[in-house]
């Protein structure tokens, strides 16, 4: 097996390179060991993502599937790994800040402060085009309009400050119908697939009653609970054992007593799987297409393409090269893995050391990176967008006042 080495990278992302892709094939098994139940993602009307695949090219027919976790998912909690390895790579950042006063009345679950590596839509963003810098709009400054204005072709200030969205793909459609509408497809697609489910696969073998929690007291519905309303607010409630006219709710809904049951109450069940996978793929003639602007050389091109190349490669072994959790009862350890370039096997031993050293020669080269390794941007939401957090997170303390 050979070590992946910068030498390598770079000359697979040349302008005349013919190389295809780097692919990682891990085969994974839940923490409990093999076979034990799991639970995929839950799509809108509670479903799995039911699928039928080739498990090789000798099978006589696909096997059922499950997609565990999918490429969205993925590519979201490959972005969360650069996030937490930031400090390690110097990987460009811009916050939304939320720490103003008019935000102190947030819930603590919700974040006050939000990271580019974050953002839905990458560059693309919304965040980004309402957010503000010293008062004044980003995206109208050079930094902003230049990121806003960035395409695959012309890509100097996404490699700058947005290397993440030459990775995973964006599209610039939050401008108006007469803007730029530019797109570019991701170059890494990695999904997680648990095959020949052992309830077949069929939606209608995946369900089960839900269950109920106990209460330590047995708190029964002795009665009807009258809630006392303040706004949005449940100020109290009063019992009404005489069940009198009124608005009324049950016991269990204030939290007291056990989880009511309704009939026909159903839920996805955990599942167990005869295999599971990952497979990622760094596709390098998606990253060929990228180029820094008509100003800039082909091995200009070529370095910045070998940096975002390193940086795709450093989020899989952060998110993935040990076990990780994905859901609650979905945490699952590596059994196996290989990686190839082509059909060579290789080895990416220490992928923050490669981003190190393809950051190195990108500079060297004069390639565009003055984002990395210095402190994050940071801005602040706008008027409306400011409104728009207050409108869904009103300050219901605040309004008893």
């Amino acid at each position: 097996m050979t070590p992946l080495t910068l030498g390598m990278l770079r000359a697979a992302c040349d302008e005349d390179a013919t190389d295809g892709a780097i692919v990682l094939d891990a085969a994974l098994e839940p923490v409990g060991g093999h076979g034990t139940p799991i639970n995929p993602a839950i799509y809108e009307g509670g479903r799995y993502q039911h699928d039928r695949r080739w498990d090789s090219s000798d099978a006589t027919e696909p096997t059922a599937v499950i997609v565990i976790d999918n490429v969205p998912s993925q590519a979201n909690r490959l972005e969360a790994a650069l996030e937490a390895t930031a400090d390690a790579t110097g990987i460009p950042r811009l916050v939304l800040d939320l720490n103003g006063e008019e935000f102190d009345h947030l819930p603590p679950h919700l974040p006050r402060s939000l990271s580019s590596l974050r953002w839905p839509h990458r560059n693309a963003d919304a965040y980004l085009r309402d957010g503000l810098l010293d008062s004044s709009p980003f995206a109208q400054s050079v930094t902003g309009s230049s990121i806003i204005g960035a395409s695959a072709a012309s890509a100097g200030a996404l490699v700058a400050w947005f290397p993440q969205a030459l990775i995973y793909g964006f599209w610039q459609s939050h401008l108006g119908r007469k803007r730029t509408q530019a797109k570019h497809a991701r170059a890494w697609v990695s999904e997680i697939v648990g095959w020949a489910p052992a309830t077949g696969g069929g939606a209608d073998g995946l369900t089960r009653t839900l269950g109920v929690k106990g209460d330590p007291l047995n708190i029964g519905d002795v009665g009807t609970a009258m809630p006392e309303v303040d706004g949005d607010l449940l100020a109290g409630w009063n019992l009404d054992t005489d069940k009198s006219a009124g608005e009324k709710a049950k016991m269990s809904s204030l939290g007291h007593g056990q989880v009511p049951f309704r009939s026909g109450d159903e839920a996805l069940a955990p599942v167990s799987f005869r295999k599971i996978t990952q497979k990622a793929t760094l596709s390098f003639p998606q990253l060929r297409r990228i180029r820094l602007g008509d100003s800039y050389s082909y091995e200009q091109d070529a370095e910045a393409r070998t940096l975002v190349a390193a940086l795709a490669l450093h989020a899989h072994q952060s998110a993935f090269g040990r076990a990780f959790a994905l859901r609650s009862g979905t945490d699952l350890v590596v059994a196996e893995s290989e990686a190839r370039l082509d059909s060579k096997a290789i080895a990416i031993d220490d992928s923050a050391s490669l981003v190190g050293e393809a950051l190195e020669a990108a500079r060297s080269t004069g390639v565009p990176t003055e984002g990395w390794e210095t402190e994050p941007i940071h801005l602040t939401p706008n008027k409306e967008l400011s409104k728009a957090i207050r409108a869904t997170w009103p300050d219901l303390d605040g309004a008893e006042r």
